[in-house]
């Protein structure tokens, strides 16, 4: 059993009923809808119409060829509904719906069901792909199976590419020498740049909210301990700098004063290979975050893993609930898929339909279940569902950030990025024939 059309429930479908299971897969629309979908298509894409960059130098790229060699459907339907993008994968979204529809109706393994699962089963095997905002009754469905809190805000700092940043305008310190007292990068601004800073913040544009995350009263409903930086700054010029850009405890050691303000940028990974700015949760749009954080010393030139967004979702807080497997750690006969995991993105998602669908139909025949190798972009999908080394997990979209080094070095950054591209091939093929 899938429950949801979406991205990741066609997916997993797709898989499971290629390994030989027998498929029942639930999609509510059109009787019923959820406050972001405007058809009844099964995969209907609700935000861009872009699947990203298709290079193989960039994550998201290997990860659509790993998917490819799965014979995704959705990465099929994709590339055959295609429209001018420049390096992108970009669909006409009528013609791609049209393309996963007609695929899953020429499955025979595969039963489409037009109605509302409102509880999950425990007495099969589910797979459960409902997006990241389920019905209400599903909703207390997933809490009540899960028995830890549900997120229900999706607020996440941009995150920067190691590599991109030039840490000469830059000092490596922990607040008050704690920790290994060099645990973040800090940027330091005087009077002026922390003004234009706070100007960009007011005046650029912001992303407008959909009705569902309104309030009655006409407000968004922020928690005042996440706060998007944009809303800091309207309440006050030195907001900022008595919150997450307050420069006490981190006094320059090349000048010996304390800056009127400080950002900080912290290790989103153990290999440092890339930082998030800390406390930069933002609705600022992507083209508005590139220009005022691009004008930070330091982040002239930075490549942005992840761009800040602060939007109502709901996501697991996978590295506890879930297993290596998306199997649910309380109750093995459930796995999740899809944003509600926590992965973040169209691709994303669809990977992780096919993982609980090639999982879910090996434990259905009786066998073995076999991790997607760590080299591979599924991999990296993998670590950070599973990465613990945070107690506030928050979704994202691939980067190379999670997956392992090089044993032999490349200092050329496309290099490196291809090398990493040809390993993961390899051991992604390895895998295949033992699934195969």
């Amino acid at each position: 059993m899938v429950i949801g059309g979406g991205l990741a429930g066609c997916e997993a479908a797709w898989q499971a009923a290629a390994l030989g299971a027998d498929v029942e897969l639930y999609e509510m629309r059109p009787h019923k809808s959820g406050p972001a979908h405007k058809t009844g298509d099964l995969a209907e894409l609700v935000c861009s119409n872009s699947l990203r960059g298709a290079a193989l130098e960039n994550a998201v790229g290997l990860l659509k060829e790993e998917l490819a060699r799965l014979d995704s459907i959705i990465i099929a339907s994709a590339r055959e509904a295609a429209v001018p993008a420049g390096g992108a994968l970009a669909v006409d979204r009528a013609r791609f719906a049209a393309a996963v529809a007609a695929r899953i109706a020429s499955r025979a393994k595969i039963r489409l069901i037009r109605e509302e699962v409102r509880e999950i089963p425990r007495d099969r095997p589910v797979i459960v792909a409902c997006g990241p905002l389920p019905s209400d009754a599903l909703s207390k469905s997933v809490d009540d199976l899960v028995g830890a809190r549900l997120h229900y805000y999706d607020a996440a700092s941009p995150i920067v590419s190691a590599d991109s940043i030039d840490e000469s305008f830059m000092y490596r310190k922990s607040r008050y020498e704690k920790g290994d007292g060099d645990d973040y990068l800090n940027i330091p601004l005087d009077r002026e740049q922390y003004a234009r800073l706070v100007a960009d913040l007011r005046e650029l544009p912001k992303h407008q909210p959909k009705d569902f995350e309104i309030e009655a009263a006409g407000k968004i409903p922020y928690f005042e301990g996440c706060l998007p930086i944009e809303e800091m700054a309207m309440r006050g010029e030195d907001v900022l700098r008595f919150g997450p850009l307050k420069p006490v405890g981190l006094r320059d050691p090349r000048t010996g004063t304390t800056p009127h303000a400080v950002v900080q940028l912290r290790k989103e990974n153990v290999d440092g290979t890339a930082f998030n700015l800390v406390g930069f949760q933002t609705r600022l749009t992507w083209p508005a975050q590139k220009e005022a954080l691009g004008k930070l010393p330091g982040l002239a030139n930075a490549e942005w893993l992840r761009l800040g967004v602060m939007h109502r979702n709901t996501f697991l807080d996978a590295p506890r609930v879930l297993d290596e497997f998306l199997r649910l750690r309380q109750c093995e006969s459930v796995w999740f898929a899809g944003q509600i995991t926590g992965a973040e993105g169209y691709v994303e998602a669809a990977a992780c339909g096919a993982m609980a669908g090639i999982h879910a139909a090996r434990t259905l025949a009786g066998k073995p279940l076999v991790a997607f190798p760590r080299e591979s972009a599924f991999g990296a999908v993998v670590a950070h569902l599973g990465n613990q080394t945070t107690a506030d997990f928050q979704p994202a979209n691939v980067t190379w950030a999670p997956f392992p080094p090089l044993a032999a070095g490349i200092r050329e950054k496309k290099a490196r990025r291809q090398a990493m591209a040809e390993r993961a091939l390899t051991s992604f093929e390895t895998f295949l024939a033992t699934i195969r």
